[in-house]
């Protein structure tokens, strides 16, 4: 079920970001979007989307309505990579198997493309077509969620502890709040978006947002652990950036034993939330998937 699930959320999702960035002839400003479509469909795992329909379906509800929700976040992922990969940022020339935005297109057009995407997504969640099928009251609660999800309390909050934290010692607590907002917001954004999609009950959301917490910050000790004993040719970026970087990692905290088994626990709590939903196998098995995941 997993693997056909996640291809059919895959293939509407991108079919859905074909026509919200789509390519057209005449225009003068034809290279943003260029360098905003070779970010976007780069090949990523798309697992925020799925997150987003996968919440949405469990809850019995219609997944046209959350495909715009969809999108949206998978719009604002991609535009934090092309701005994380910058040289004021990580500076990472790979993503994904292929050179970084900037290496290809130069810094200032990847900071534009960036914005774009950025902005895109907003217009997503609040065309006149997203209203006419999810309301204008659902359209706005999803914005709010997104916009925090994204902001300053969210990812934006996670990028600048990251790059104040860079060659110093950490506490857990810090890396645990790190992980939380950088990694972690996007994933609880992306699992509340599909309840609010569904129409959930204030009991499921809870449980969306403790399942999304738990293997947000699963799937983070993951990357650590894979930016240690992964294959770059398989990871798709360098391997030991962080050691590069003297960044504290789960690994770096706990050793690759404990961090490892860390990860398992989360997996299982988050599998533990599910009872409150109709149809929760997918969500089960995305869980595991991410934990047993080797990029």
């Amino acid at each position: 079920m997993l693997n056909k699930t996640l291809e059919r959320y895959t293939a509407i999702t991108e079919e859905k970001l074909g026509q919200i960035v789509k390519q057209e002839s005449g225009l003068l400003q034809n290279t943003v979007f260029d360098s905003m479509r070779y970010s976007l469909f780069s090949g990523g795992k798309r697992i925020r989307p799925a997150l987003v329909l996968g919440f949405c379906s469990a809850l019995g509800g219609d997944e046209k309505k959350a495909l715009p929700f969809a999108a949206a976040i998978e719009l604002i992922h991609t535009y934090s990579l092309i701005h994380d990969d910058l040289p004021c940022m990580d500076d990472d020339d790979m993503r994904r198997g292929r050179p970084t935005n900037h290496v290809v297109y130069g810094e200032a057009t990847a900071v534009l493309a960036g914005d774009g995407l950025l902005n895109r997504a907003y217009e997503a969640v609040f065309s006149e077509e997203t209203v006419e099928l999810v309301g204008a009251k659902t359209a706005i609660e999803a914005g709010r969620v997104l916009a925090g999800a994204a902001g300053v309390y969210g990812m934006i909050g996670g990028q600048i502890i990251d790059m104040e934290n860079e060659g110093k010692e950490s506490s857990a607590e810090t890396v645990n709040r790190l992980n939380e907002l950088k990694t972690g917001a996007l994933i609880k954004a992306a699992a509340v978006m599909g309840c609010i999609a569904a129409g959930a009950n204030e009991t499921q959301i809870k449980a969306a947002e403790l399942y999304a917490s738990c293997i947000g910050q699963a799937f983070q000790i993951i990357d650590d652990i894979l930016d240690v004993v992964g294959d770059a040719e398989v990871f798709g970026k360098p391997i030991g950036s962080d050691a590069d970087n003297n960044k504290t990692n789960y690994v770096t905290l706990y050793g690759l034993e404990k961090a490892r088994e860390m990860a398992f626990e989360l997996t299982q709590k988050a599998k533990n939330t599910l009872d409150v939903f109709e149809k929760p196998q997918f969500l089960a098995e995305l869980a595991d998937m991410l934990y047993e995941r080797n990029k």
